[in-house]
């Protein structure tokens, strides 16, 4: 699961100044070109699509509010981490009590999607078998605690370093290694689940 991504450009100096004055058009710019890699850490902590996006969405209008107070002494992806992780976090809060309050008993499979078609090349083997392994490793990361997919979203997908992580999740950098570490514990003893 390394991260192949690059570096997230920061935002023009003067567009930012704009975004922070109320200037929508300048912030529009901002957010979509942070849009797509805001989404996938959200994705990858909280595992669904359209919570990612309602959750994308919170994420924005807090940085509409919280934008006048940034003030460019780290990097603006950096500044945005912690808010998105946090809200990511507290949404899986929510969510978990709200199954334990009104559906404390167990739905079995019933949410699990239809399979795709085979294909109908050579290779169909070979393509089932990938989709298989992915279906293990993803249902391996979503079985992991909230607090480890964060930081293994955070440093896997991201690619942050530590104390970027240490950072954006407001823990101390040992935290983040130890559930970096028991993150890929787990992941490693389910079979199949390997990246």
């Amino acid at each position: 699961m390394p991260n192949t991504q690059p570096p997230q450009p920061d935002p023009d100096p003067e567009l930012l100044r704009r975004a922070q004055t109320g200037d929508e058009p300048a912030f529009g710019v901002i957010m979509r070109s942070h849009y797509e890699r805001t989404f996938r850490l959200v994705y990858a902590i909280v595992r669904h699509d359209a919570d990612a996006r309602d959750v994308c969405q919170e994420i924005w209008l807090t940085v509409w509010r919280e934008l006048p107070k940034f003030r460019g002494e780290a990097r603006f992806s950096t500044w945005l981490h912690p808010i998105a992780t946090r809200r990511a976090l507290d949404h899986l809060r929510k969510r978990r009590r709200w199954f334990d309050r009104f559906l404390p008993f167990d739905l079995g499979d019933e949410t699990a999607e239809a399979a795709p078609e085979p294909a109908t090349t050579d290779d169909a083997g070979k393509q089932a078998e990938s989709r298989e392994r992915q279906a293990v490793l993803q249902a391996a990361i979503e079985a992991l605690p909230p607090k480890l997919r964060a930081v293994l979203a955070l440093r896997e997908v991201e690619g942050l370093s530590y104390e970027e992580i240490a950072q954006a999740t407001s823990i101390p950098t040992g935290t983040v290694m130890s559930r970096l570490y028991h993150a890929r514990r787990l992941l490693a003893q389910k079979p199949g689940a390997k990246p």
